[in-house]
């Protein structure tokens, strides 16, 4: 173990871990760098099995969320995970779903409330380091900006974390992305993303290299079979999955310790041997 490093990711749903963190848990696992992954809910409204869909006959939201959560253990195993901690908050569902309404929903749960829970989780661990979402959640999921909102109190309440960071998709490499799929008849020719998808990359601060790591990324993601329907980048060819997973990209929100503008690992300013 590196001296009491630790990095906390925290994430909204089953699977939310594997995208955008997945290689730095993989990587710092390695590096003898505590992890720790906060999951806020249970997952209850993905598909159910044979791809039933939340609100169809049939869906069995506590069903949904067993089965989802022994995904979820399994993923973490693929990646190293040293701690899982569920919050177990209900699934709010996708912005505009009836279920954002419930009132034991996540994004309906008060901010405090659920910070203090997880002010207490810094407490225990002593994260250096905390991943989590932007304000828009990264695409506008209610759980997602709950989760964000719910960590930044934390991180406030605590005043433990030296540096904070939000998960970014790249627009740019997103760009190349979607061309190189229509190149290779992937994707439609017509297909486009829209023209404000993503983090513009000169807003990114941190470009981590995971490329060792993608194997186990593809392990983890296909650990949540339950969800494989929604999940496109495993249909996408072995090539293009590669170039997705190999490099993990985060704006560095606050900072408390002397590290450069620039960085190649989230640990910079707290590792001597990463000194730039």
């Amino acid at each position: 173990m590196d001296d009491g490093l630790t990095l906390m990711a925290v994430h909204a749903h089953p699977d939310d871990e594997v995208i955008g963190t997945g290689g730095i848990f993989a990587r710092f696992a390695d590096e003898g760098i505590r992890t720790v992954l906060v999951t806020c809910t249970n997952g209850e409204q993905g598909d159910g099995p044979g791809g039933v869909k939340p609100g169809d006959e049939g869906h069995d939201e506590a069903a949904v969320s067993a089965r989802r959560l022994d995904e979820l253990r399994d993923s973490v195993t693929h990646l190293g995970i040293d701690h899982l901690e569920l919050l177990g908050y209900r699934d709010s569902g996708m912005v505009g779903w009836a279920t954002n309404e419930t009132p034991d929903a996540f994004t309906n749960i008060p901010v405090e409330q659920a910070a203090a829970r997880l002010a207490a989780l810094m407490e225990r661990y002593r994260p250096q380091v905390v991943v989590t979402y932007d304000e828009n959640g990264g695409y506008g999921h209610p759980d997602h900006i709950q989760a964000h909102r719910i960590t930044m109190a934390a991180v406030e309440m605590s005043g433990i974390p030296a540096k904070l960071y939000y998960t970014a998709v790249p627009r740019g490499r997103m760009t190349e992305m979607f061309d190189y799929l229509r190149s290779t008849g992937a994707a439609p020719e017509d297909l486009e993303l829209p023209p404000d998808f993503g983090t513009p990359d000169e807003q990114i601060t941190t470009w981590v290299d995971v490329a060792p790591y993608t194997e186990r990324k593809r392990k983890a993601l296909e650990a949540h079979a339950s969800q494989g329907e929604n999940i496109f980048l495993l249909r996408m060819p072995a090539e293009a999955q590669h170039r997705v997973f190999s490099q993990e990209a985060f704006v560095r929100h606050l900072n408390r310790v002397p590290a450069p503008d620039r960085e190649s690992h989230l640990f910079d300013g707290l590792r001597p041997d990463l000194a730039q």
